[in-house]
Parts: C-alpha cells; sequence; structure tokens
C-alpha cells in the first residue's frame, strides 16, 4: 500500500520516471489516490535535466504516435555541455534558458531546411531525368499506337465477312477453322520463346507457352504488340484476337492521357522547384543569436577556479582549462 512516493534527483531517461510513478500506480494498491513528488531546484542543474527528459519524450511520443516532424535526436551522451553552460544554470543565468530554447527551434528549424532541400533535390532530378524520358517514351508509343489504328481502319471493320488468316502456309477464310489452326499451332510449342505462326491483317503473329501460367499466349503487332491468351474454343480464339486489335483506340486515349498529365505535372513541379524555403530568414536569425550565446557562455568559462593542492592561507589557486571538444 503506497500513499506517496518522492523522487530526490532527475533520472537520465523518461522510461525511468515512468517506472517509478509505476510502482505506485498500479494495480492491487489499496489507496484511489497516490502523490507524485518531485524535487527541482530554481537555478541550479535540474533544469537542464528536465529540459533534456522532455526532448527525449517528445521525441519517443512523435515515433509512438506516428508523428514524425523530426528525424534525428541528440542523447545526452553527444551533448557536450560546457563549464559556461553549467557555471550558468548554477548562478541562474538567464542566458541558457534562452540558448536551450533556440538549440530546439534552430533544430526543429534546420530540420524542415533538410526536408525541404530533400525535395526540391527530388523534384530536380525528375525535372531534368524522369519526366523528359517519360514524355518521350509516351510520344513514342503514341506514334505508334496513331499508325497502328490507322492500318486497322484502313483493313475495314474486323467483323467483315471476307476474313482472311494466314497460319502455317495455309489461308482460312472460315473464323471456325482458322481457330482451330490455332489450336492445332499451340500442340506444337514447347519452349517459351515466341515462335512466328503466320498473319492476320497484314501483321505478324507470334505463339508461346506460359509456363507459369500454364497459358498459350498470341501476340500479333508490328512494332507494337497486343497479347491475346487462347482458350479452347476456336472461334472464341478469333473474337479475343479481334477484342485486342480494337482497344488499340483505348489505349491510344488512355496513353494521351497520361501525357497531358505527365506534361501538367512537370509544369507543377517546376513552379515548385523555384519556390523558397520560406523560413530561411528566421533560421538565419535565430542561428545568429544562438552564436552570440554561445560567444558570450564561452567566454565566461575561460578562467575556472579550481583547487588542485592544498593551497596556502588565503591563497586560492587558478589554471587554466581546455573546453571540451566532441
Amino acid at each position: 500500500m503506497i500513499i506517496a512516493s518522492h523522487d530526490l534527483d532527475i533520472p537520465w531517461r523518461p522510461r525511468d520516471l515512468e517506472q517509478r510513478g509505476g510502482r505506485s500506480i498500479r494495480q492491487g494498491n489499496q489507496n484511489p489516490a497516490v502523490q507524485i513528488v518531485r524535487y527541482i531546484t530554481k537555478g541550479t542543474f535540474d533544469a537542464y535535466m528536465f529540459q533534456l527528459l522532455e526532448n527525449k519524450q517528445r521525441y519517443i511520443s512523435q515515433i509512438m504516435t506516428g508523428k514524425s516532424p523530426a528525424r534525428t535526436m541528440e542523447d545526452v551522451d553527444d551533448v557536450a555541455l560546457s563549464f559556461a553552460e553549467i557555471k550558468a544554470l548554477a548562478t541562474g543565468n538567464p542566458l541558457i534558458k534562452e540558448k536551450m530554447d533556440l538549440d530546439i527551434e534552430v533544430s526543429k528549424l534546420q530540420t524542415l531546411k533538410q526536408s525541404y532541400l530533400g525535395q526540391k533535390y527530388r523534384l530536380e532530378d525528375r525535372i531534368s531525368k524522369e519526366y523528359p524520358k517519360a514524355i518521350a517514351q509516351l510520344e513514342e508509343t503514341i506514334e505508334q499506337l496513331e499508325k497502328d489504328a490507322a492500318h486497322v481502319k484502313a483493313q475495314g471493320p474486323l467483323d467483315k465477312d471476307n476474313f482472311s488468316m494466314c497460319i502455317g502456309q495455309k489461308i482460312h477464310t472460315d473464323k471456325v477453322k482458322a481457330g482451330e489452326a490455332l489450336i492445332q499451332a499451340c500442340r506444337g510449342i514447347n519452349g517459351s520463346d515466341p515462335v512466328p505462326i503466320g498473319t492476320y491483317l497484314e501483321w505478324p503473329m507470334t505463339l508461346h507457352y506460359n509456363a507459369f501460367s500454364q497459358e498459350f499466349k498470341l501476340k500479333i503487332g508490328h512494332k507494337m504488340k497486343y497479347a491475346v491468351t487462347l482458350s479452347t474454343n476456336p472461334e472464341g480464339n478469333i473474337t479475343r484476337i479481334n477484342n485486342a486489335i480494337k482497344g488499340i483506340e483505348t489505349t491510344l486515349l488512355l496513353k494521351k492521357e497520361t501525357l497531358e498529365n505527365t506534361k501538367t505535372q512537370l509544369a507543377k513541379a517546376k513552379i515548385e522547384v523555384a519556390k523558397p524555403f520560406t523560413r530561411e530568414q528566421e533560421l538565419k536569425e535565430k542561428s545568429a543569436r544562438l552564436f552570440e550565446l554561445n560567444a558570450l557562455l564561452s567566454a565566461d568559462s575561460k578562467d575556472i577556479v579550481v583547487i588542485d593542492s592544498e593551497p596556502e592561507e588565503g591563497e586560492i589557486q587558478t589554471v587554466k582549462t581546455q573546453e571540451r571538444t566532441r
């Protein structure tokens, strides 16, 4: 049964405080309320310690909740406290509070700028490489589709009565007979390499077996190829081939729409990449002020009074100290 817990010191990690509280706030405690008392002294190192705990807990909470405004965090082992900071905390120097606040603000602004620069570099890469390449490929595809669409249109309606398909060395004018010949050609296919089997609408046709799907695939076309999966229905195979050829017009419209969207994305990317970092001036001003504070605190720590041996009565020995480096 616990009534209250008293924290006399400040740990390095937020979880240590949580574990201390967990010993009081837990199932089985007969008291409905528990007091948690934490002792701090104004103008001492306590302020910096709680500042560290706050920064760590904020970073941990961002990860646990899925928020990510910050990508990195310095642990206490990476923070080199200067003598000036310790001295300022001990004496209640207000500059140290301003410095700690600026450290956090400048770090956040630098993170935002890095995110801005990362996005800018990605846009520049897309503007110079990805978008031009995609546009060129789409334009080439559209040109080929337009030629194929014109070729099909010149052949007349696909459902016309004067049907003609060449398979092997034989020309078939009956759709059922042509479909049966396609099925017969499948029996002679053993590997996955495309095998020429004939022509339709003056376009060459190839056939291969897909071992993964266990299906026979027919491709028809000149530079552009249109794939068809064959079935065991002779006339249905001819219908499937005609449907694939009719789909050229639909594919052409989709490619033209994609081309326009890609050009629009390129134009927007050029506008976005030209925008400056909106908080650049704020970052410069706060970084300059932080530099001033570091210089002021550093100047206060040039000479530190220490006693490395027992001095004579009334005498204090002073030595120079070197600042710690990371």
